[in-house]
């Protein structure tokens, strides 16, 4: 057989097996069948067909784009295909795109008049549009009403603030949205702007953020209507509350319009929209513009930094354009350096915050990850390199000054940089030139003699504290390893003890106390000093408060040292085999310090939530900084993973709002941290009530990050324990149950169901044994060409009590709700009649329970299978059971007394009274 008449072969087994699984209801299996068939097919009618069938299994599993997609390039090889057309018309309606449904729907119905699913979606939909039409109209009066209001010189203050607030209200509904756009809404927001009124300004700003948010050509519409500069100048403003309002806005707007340029945009009907990279290059480059202006206050310069932060790196790195970034670093990184190299103590450059600099270090450091390959690398080092020798080769100390600050900025961010450019001629004589002149607030380590000798004599405390830093960073360079001490012994200890006595000295600035939480957060390898630590409940406190406290750049170091005393890093346990080796061959091994152990660690997680440690990580994760980064979020995730792993912490850790700070840790993280958050969640779910520890919509919230857990890649104790709290979950309502099926849990459920691990399996089958309360999951049950009924019949005969337990109450719950399975169980298996036997007589009385209501299900379901189980020893066991007595709880006796009535009923068997009777009349 030649290589394409296999190929051809293979495409067709592949699509005849997508269309089995389709008919079975096993969409996931169907969508990889028709994707590896589309890979070997080069014929378009195979190809188009392909699609089609493909968009159809998207609809089913709501993934509308991915369906309105598929059906597109379907009809882009054949127009007339009626099907893709329909099927497009149907994703375009999930989508809330009506008129484009509608015109697809109506050409359907134009090709088959006569077919009625096709007459059925074109009535649907010009209902949808005229109810539409009848909410824009009375919506419209809302917004006229509004705007005459505001309009209205003579009108009081508060009326005037009241209409600008019920304008942010209006702004997030759909139609309230599209009319304040359509009613030259924009223009009277511009006026709103200008006003003096902070309220009135905040209220324009939130309404801007309701027209914009999703809807790529508003959003287009506004900036250029607005300018960049009026809204950066909104954002440069000297009131905190507006800048971070104005922030907030040109996020929404950034979100905007990257989101939609990511969606390929298909059909003849859609509208072309203009490209919209001309309004975001416009945009950065004017928050580029404001880096090193004087006019711009320090909360407006920082919310421009987190904006590049947030929106200038690729998300992801399997993103090959990172041409943003590199337009960026052109355009804009001597900008960027001007605010690193900003000396505040200084008369001349922009005004800064306390956390500029750690911003301006986490910008970089974006940037630079950024970079693809060498020659990127170089160019950026090349900038950096120019900058500092431009201000470096000046005449007089304060350009000096400059040069060496926006050294120590990049230390602090892509290092390698800062290294390089720390090497440059003469850098490091003229640091410690400066150190020794006491002129200077920054340092670097230059070994360990030039450190004690400035922290002995120097007269300043900032260069002390510095220094001591220093010294803590080189004393922690053992990390973990309890045999290799870097100093003598104590001398960490002494070390230590010193930065805790700073740390607790509320006289000094907050500035050196943060550099004494970066020493801790270095000499915490050490677990001596975690201990001392732990004890010292002052020092905890001024810990926590500082955590708490505006100056966001103490956020990373407070979280490494909670992660080192709570033992939250990753440890890898070498291979006893390898150690051994390792000591014959008289190579280093590791070693634990005693203190270390579980019992030392659990400890000191008890002494951290007594000092109040759960509000101080609340509060971190508050925080909007760019000094939140995703490292530091991934520690603070690690802490909370830790302190709720003994059960009895749990509470503690949710009525302080543990709870609530998780949750979007569980979203906003590294991989990593996601899966600790999660996992935090999933602890406090499965041993805390869902409704208390997370009330209102927060509830919600948490399924996604429980569904991440299901994966190959978390540990089975991290998949067993997202079961376990999706079955508390599954248990509270319909909602959450539509909420799980919708994130698509229910195939992974079923995945785990055939775990070789018996906890695993068993929590699989009780998560699954709730989820069939909803209907959507009975119907997967209910398809033919499966073994879902059969694995229940079977598990419900294992010996594993839980497990059988579990698929017991299914079956129970299954054969109640759908009586038609009721027929198909003896075609699972021939040995479902033992089965249920078996459950009749099992000693644990929630086992024989379930038996007996399947038993009863099944006999009120069918007539001949209620016959085969009463000509069986069942007959005799019911009999038994219906009497009660002791160890049969009165549910069963019940239950069994049922199936005994409806055996009567069809006369299989005789009441008690008519044998009695029968009896009687014998001669």
């Amino acid at each position: 057989m030649s290589g394409s008449e296999k190929e051809k072969e293979d495409y067709a087994a592949l699509k005849d097996e997508g269309n089995t699984l389709f008919k079975a209801g096993d969409m996931q299996g169907a969508v990889r069948c028709y994707t590896k068939a589309l890979k070997l097919s080069d014929s378009k009618a195979e190809r188009a067909v392909l699609h089609r069938n493909r968009s159809a299994c998207y609809l089913k599993q709501e993934e509308y784009n991915k369906a309105e997609s598929d059906a597109s390039k379907a009809l882009d090889i054949d127009p007339g295909d009626v099907k893709a057309r329909f099927r497009r018309a149907q994703a375009f309606q999930k989508l809330v795109r009506l008129d484009q449904a509608f015109m697809d729907a109506q050409r359907c119905a134009q090709l088959e008049p006569k077919n009625k699913a096709f007459q059925d979606l074109l009535r649907q939909l010009g209902a949808q549009i005229q109810q539409k039409s009848v909410q824009l109209n009375s919506t419209d009066a809302r917004v006229q009403q509004m705007f005459s209001l505001l309009l209205d010189a003579s009108a009081n203050d508060s009326d005037r603030q009241k209409a600008a607030q019920n304008l942010v209200v209006l702004s997030r509904e759909d139609a309230g949205a599209e009319q304040i756009f359509r009613n030259d809404g924009v223009k009277l927001i511009q006026k709103l702007l200008h006003s003096n009124q902070e309220d009135v300004v905040l209220s324009a700003l939130r309404t801007l953020v309701g027209l914009c948010t999703g809807h790529q050509s508003r959003t287009m519409a506004i900036v250029n209507e607005l300018g960049m500069e009026q809204l950066c100048g909104v954002m440069g403003s000297g009131a905190s509350t507006v800048s971070l309002a104005a922030c907030h806005l040109l996020q929404v707007m950034f979100e905007s319009l990257t989101e939609v340029m990511k969606r390929e945009i298909r059909g003849k009907d859609e509208a072309i929209l203009a490209e919209p990279s001309k309004e975001l290059r416009s945009m950065l480059r004017h928050l580029l513009e404001m880096m090193p202006a004087s006019n711009v206050s320090g909360t407006g310069r920082d919310s421009a930094i987190n904006l590049m932060v947030k929106q200038v790196p690729r998300k992801s790195l399997k993103n090959p354009d990172n041409s943003l970034t590199l337009w960026v670093i052109d355009q804009g990184l001597k900008k960027i350096l001007a605010v690193a190299g900003t000396v505040p103590e200084l008369s001349e450059g922009p005004p800064l915050t306390e956390n500029s600099h750690m911003s301006c270090s986490v910008l970089l450091s974006k940037l630079y990850d950024d970079l693809k390959n060498d020659t990127e690398r170089e160019n950026f080092n090349k900038l950096c390199e120019e900058y500092v020798q431009q201000y470096f080769n000046q005449p007089g100390l304060d350009a000096k000054l400059r040069a060496i600050q926006a050294v120590s900025v990049l230390l602090q961010g892509p290092s390698e940089v800062g290294n390089r450019t720390l090497e440059m001629s003469g850098m490091m004589d003229a640091v410690i030139a400066l150190c020794k002149a006491k002129r200077a607030s920054f340092i670097t380590a230059n070994g360990v003699a030039l450190l004690k000798d400035l922290y002995k004599k120097s007269e300043n405390d900032r260069i002390r504290v510095r220094a001591l830093v220093g010294l803590c960073k080189l004393g922690s360079a053992g990390g973990t390893d309890f045999s290799m001490k870097q100093f003598a012994e104590g001398s960490t200890l002494r070390l230590a003890k010193q930065c805790r006595k700073w740390l607790c000295n509320e006289s000094l600035p907050t500035t050196s106390r943060r550099w004494s939480v970066e020493g801790l957060a270095y000499l915490t390898f050490d677990a001596d000093v975690k201990e001392d630590l732990v004890e010292d409940k002052n020092a905890l406190q001024a810990m926590f408060e500082l955590a708490k406290s505006e100056d966001k750049t103490v956020l990373f170091a407070v979280g490494s040292t909670l992660v080192n005393c709570t033992n939250s890093y990753e440890v890898e346990k070498p291979d006893p085999q390898m150690v051994e080796l390792a000591k014959y061959a008289k190579q280093h091994v590791p070693e634990v310090h005693p203190k270390d152990a579980t019992s030392y660690v659990e400890k000191r997680l008890g002494k951290l939530l007594e000092a109040g440690v759960v509000s101080a990580l609340v509060c971190m994760v508050k925080k909007e900084s760019p000094a939140l980064t995703e490292a530091c979020r991934e520690g603070i995730a690690r802490i909370f993973l830790a302190l709720v792993d003994r059960q009895e912490d749990r509470g503690t850790v949710v009525a302080q709002g543990g709870g609530k700070a998780l949750i979007p840790l569980a979203s906003d993280n590294t991989d990593l941290g996601k899966i600790k958050a999660a996992q935090a969640l999933a602890k406090i779910t499965i041993t805390s009530n869902p409704e208390i520890a997370f009330p209102g919509e927060r509830i919600n919230e948490m399924v996604r990050p429980l569904v991440s857990l299901l994966t190959i890649e978390c540990t089975l104790l991290q998949n067993f324990e997202a079961l376990m709290a999706l079955t508390n979950l599954a248990g509270i309502n319909e909602r959450l149950r539509q909420k799980i099926i919708k994130e698509k849990a229910v195939a992974k459920i079923e995945g785990y169901m055939f775990e070789e691990h018996d906890l695993v399996r068993a929590a699989a089958t009780e998560c699954m044994c709730n989820l069939v309360l909803s209907t959507e999951v009975q119907k997967l049950y209910l398809a033919t060409g499966n073994d879902r009924l059969k694995l229940l019949v079977l598990y419900s005969g294992e010996d594993d009590e839980r497990l059988r337990k579990a698929a017991a109450g299914t079956l129970a719950m299954l054969t109640s709700e759908q009586p038609e399975l009721c027929a198909r169980i003896p075609g699972t298996t021939t040995h479902w009649l033992e089965i249920l036997q078996s459950l009749l007589l099992c000693e644990i009385s929630d086992l024989r329970h379930r038996g007996v209501v399947i038993v009863q299900n099944i006999m009120q379901a069918d007539k001949s299978l209620a016959e085969t189980i009463m000509e069986s020893e069942a007959l005799e066991i019911l009999s038994v059971l219906a009497k009660g007595g002791e160890g049969t709880s009165k549910p069963v006796s019940q239950a069994a007394q049922n199936c005994l009535d409806i055996a009567v009923e069809y006369s299989i068997i005789m009441s008690r009274e008519g044998r009695e009777k029968e009896k009687g009349t014998e001669p």
